[in-house]
């Protein structure tokens, strides 16, 4: 079985048998990575942000060239320990949102030391 190497558009319904396919190398680096040197690979842990598709032992593509946005998941460092939040910048400060509504929203204390490390890019979901 060929393996496609680049993004196609692949029907969840019936496959059309018309369907081109390729069937070179695969290289997840050269598709996926903007600045190999900034992206690393963290595992997910917990089921705070199911919501946004990430589920408890996904692998998130972070980068860490990426500056942080309203609205972007991020693995971020706050007083000390990691979390992957959606980022929410308010009027009244920053907040990291959960995608879960079984877990709280971290409202960030004016005077607490956050550390944004980057910029989820892509969530590897397990399937098996």
């Amino acid at each position: 079985m060929a393996l496609l190497a680049a993004p196609v558009a692949v029907a969840c319904g019936f496959p059309s048998p018309a369907q081109d396919y390729y069937d070179g190398p695969i290289d997840l680096t050269d598709m996926l990575v903007d600045d190999r040197a900034a992206t690393f690979i963290v595992r997910a842990s917990g089921h705070s942000m199911t919501g946004a598709g990430i589920s408890d032992g996904d692998e998130l593509l972070v980068d860490r060239s990426k500056h942080p946005q309203h609205g972007d998941v991020i693995v971020a460092v706050l007083d000390g320990e990691l979390t992957v939040k959606r980022l929410e910048l308010t009027p009244a400060g920053v907040v990291l949102r959960s995608e879960n509504s079984e877990h709280p929203d971290i409202i960030v204390p004016e005077l607490s030391d956050l550390q944004v490390w980057g910029v989820a890019m892509y969530c590897i979901h397990h399937l098996r």
